[in-house]
């Protein structure tokens, strides 16, 4: 047979029979699949048998092709039975250059096959080897084109910090085999922060990645469609994300997340009527800040939507040069001769123009929309723990019920989790605003400040006190992020009833409604040309139940930014306290609203729970975030549930597609707001990971976007949704829609 030809020429000194002897032996036994102890036992008797083991091996790689591959090969129960024989025989180890020369040999080997690398660089002490004698073997492997077997190489000798990061990694960019690059940064900051340097540099607007392309025109398998802006923004922000590094690593993709912001505000002020002037004007600000270029950008979108006059107030207040602002401004600033340049001139000015709402603006709310019952005094804005008494006294009380909801400043896609800002506290008689940004900021210094978080968690613990919520599952999420002392809380709730669960049921009664109500976005004449949104999350459910809709102008605040308007104040209030009476009207009348379940009968089962038994430390752990086994939703068809899947998450999609739900994924290349839409317009719930969840939560509302971990395996991920939404495959669901459903 070849393989014995080619052994006999090459045996260095060793018995080419003996060496043939071993090998055949070996080869029948893996033949016959007798691959346990006689195996073991052969080879181990086949090392002992040869002159010089370490050489022996070699030859047996070297003279038999047919063993190099993938997976569990009898090349590979060879490796590992040398390599624990070795260490029963420390002797047949080499060194000086009788070891150079077989590790010579060894590397050799590697550039045909670098699936046996780890074995051969233990038993061959290839980290022992010369630095720069490596190193040139790596680089042997790159000129040849073996770019993947180069970097492995390079990353199973840590010789990472001695080459070219962009050099080595550009190759596989190129391919899309990013799970290799990833690796290969894993274990050095400064090469994670080297790698974002460079993705970033190649999202600038001057880069042409078609220029980098001709340099490896014989790489195979390109994927030139990776490397557009959207698809290298998605990258770079989970790499930050991932990796827990300074945005400011990578200015020009930060700039481009930016400026979209900076048109979807444009987008939420000027056509969709639905962001109030102050909140545009703070967000714009922040967004904008000292950054020069993105001032630059503002102009720009300024001119398309204002007059010049107002463009020439916005140049004056960033100090723009003449010679940066578009065409007419520069000649506008000359005409209204401004003389004083002071920051409140300007701002008064940039009122003026931009025009207050109109005088009539809040007594067509109270007509459109649902109003806060209580008179304003009992509305408490908390700062201090000496302010919390009547909170603790109110809301601590057994068996009572709270309405609870969380406010934080609206992320716009950028890097960072929010942190909760205000968090709202409803019962009969009072609201009680919490200022957490002041709160938890003490709360790492001040010991009065640690009481607080002692407060939220007693609240959330207590099985006797009954809180209402709309989606806390994601309101806890940010609580969790917000301050270290919270971060186990959604694991100890208890007594939490989340309306979310009681809406899915509702919504799949609307002819209980449906009969001579109006449309869900029907809004007067006047006020129709503001607001153009339908309503949707809990602004939907206050509207099911209540009859008008919560105004929700005020979502997108900067709910950082202190002291906070009377508007937001009172905004903040009504999503609390509208949680009460929706609750109350569900108990009076559950069959009026088509609801199968005695929303009553379950409170009432709830504080007989707490009377008679707490539960066990194992029960508490088991529970889950916003349900409650008596008020847990009804088993659920895949057939019934409709969802759009991020692009991150085309695995997931496929796998519950597999399971009989109607799924949509987005493209590779598509924007995640892109979501958005297809969830608003076809009423699907969409499943996303990282950056996006916020961003698009935002633009659906509350229990339409559910958080996904992307760390995860699409089956890990595929339970916990099917849990969440509680529903129940059958084997007939299974492989129902796979044939007949594309992407989107």
């Amino acid at each position: 047979m070849a393989c014995e030809a080619d052994v006999s020429c090459k045996t260095g000194g060793q018995s080419p029979l003996q060496l043939l002897d071993t090998l055949n032996t070996l080869k029948t036994l893996w033949a016959k699949k007798e691959i346990e102890e006689q195996l073991r036992k052969q080879a181990r008797m086949g090392f002992a048998g040869l002159e010089d083991p370490l050489t022996g091996l070699l030859d047996m790689l070297e003279g038999c092709s047919e063993w190099k591959g993938k997976g569990h090969s009898l090349v590979y129960c060879i490796l590992n039975e040398f390599q624990q024989w070795i260490k029963d025989h420390p002797s047949v180890q080499q060194s000086g250059l009788k070891l150079k020369k077989l590790q010579a040999r060894v590397f050799g080997i590697l550039a045909g096959n670098i699936h046996f690398l780890d074995s051969l660089i233990s038993i061959y002490q290839l980290h022992s080897a010369d630095r720069n004698y490596l190193l040139g073997h790596v680089s042997h492997l790159y000129h040849m084109g073996l770019y993947k077997e180069a970097l492995i190489l390079s990353m199973k000798l840590n010789l990472q910090l001695d080459q070219d990061l962009e050099k080595m990694c550009t190759p596989l960019l190129l391919q899309d085999k990013m799970n290799l690059v990833e690796a290969y940064v894993a274990d050095h900051s400064e090469l994670q922060c080297r790698l974002l340097q460079i993705l970033d540099s190649w999202s600038d607007p001057n880069f042409n990645p078609r220029d980098i392309a001709r340099q490896y025109q014989a790489l195979p398998h390109m994927r030139m469609d990776k490397f557009n802006h959207k698809g290298l923004s998605k990258l770079v922000f989970r790499l930050l994300d991932q990796f827990d590094l300074d945005p400011a690593l990578c200015p020009n993709i930060i700039n481009q997340r930016h400026l979209g912001t900076l048109k979807y505000l444009f987008y939420k002020r000027f056509i969709e009527k639905s962001m109030t002037r102050e909140n545009w004007t703070d967000h714009i600000q922040s967004t904008v800040g000292e950054n020069r270029w993105l001032q630059e950008q503002l102009m720009n979108l300024l001119l398309k939507y204002c007059d010049l006059e107002t463009v020439a107030w916005w140049a004056v207040h960033y100090s723009l040069p003449k010679e940066s602002l578009p065409c007419g401004v520069a000649e506008e600033m000359q005409n209204l001769k401004i003389l004083d340049r002071t920051a409140e001139f300007v701002r008064l000015n940039l009122n003026r123009l931009e025009g207050y709402e109109h005088a009539d603006f809040q007594e067509e709310r109270k007509n459109s929309y649902y109003q806060f019952p209580l008179p304003r005094e009992k509305v408490h804005f908390l700062q201090s723990w000496k302010e919390m008494e009547l909170c603790k006294e109110e809301v601590l009380k057994p068996g009572q019920v709270v309405g609870l909801d969380m406010e934080w400043r609206p992320s716009f896609g950028t890097v960072g989790r929010p942190r909760v800002s205000l968090f709202q506290i409803a019962v009969k008689e009072h609201v009680f605003l919490l200022d957490l940004l002041k709160f938890l900021k003490e709360a790492r210094t001040d010991e009065e400040g640690v009481h607080v978080t002692k407060f939220i968690q007693t609240m959330f613990c207590d099985p006797g006190i009954i809180k209402l919520g709309y989606g806390m599952a994601g309101d806890l999420h940010s609580l969790a992020f917000t301050h270290p002392a919270l971060q186990d809380l959604d694991k100890k709730v208890q007594g939490l009833v989340d309306l979310l669960n009681v809406h899915k049921q509702l919504q799949k009664c609307k002819s209980s409604w449906a009969k001579g109500s109006r449309k869900v976005d029907a809004l007067p004449e006047k006020e129709e040309r503001r607001v153009r949104q339908p309503q949707k999350g809990l602004s939907l459910l206050v509207y099911h139940v209540l009859g008008k809709p919560l105004d929700k102008t005020q979502q997108l605040s900067n709910w950082e930014k202190r002291p906070l308007r009377e508007e937001q104040l009172m905004y903040a209030a009504c999503d609390a306290y509208c949680l009460l009476e929706v609750f109350e009207a569900l108990i009076e009348d559950p069959t009026r609203f088509g609801l199968t379940l005695n929303l009553k009968d379950c409170l009432a089962e709830m504080r007989l729970q707490t009377e008679q038994e707490k539960p066990t430390a194992s029960k508490k752990s088991s529970q889950d975030v916003g349900k409650n086994a008596s008020i847990q939703s009804p088993l659920t068809s895949p057939q019934e549930v409709s969802v759009v899947c991020d692009n991150m998450l085309q695995g997931l999609g496929r796998y519950l597609r597999c399971l009989g739900v109607d799924v949509k994924m987005l493209e590779n290349d598509d924007d995640h707001r892109k979501a958005a839409e297809i969830a608003r317009e076809e009423g699907r719930v969409i499943l996303t990971c990282g950056m996006p969840y916020q961003t698009l939560c935002s633009q659906v509302g509350e229990g339409k976007c559910f958080y996904v971990n992307c760390s995860e395996k699409a089956k890990q991920q595929a339970i916990k949704v099917l849990k969440h939404f509680n529903i129940h495959v059958t084997v007939g669901d299974i492989f129902s829609r796979c044939q007949r459903v594309g992407n989107y």
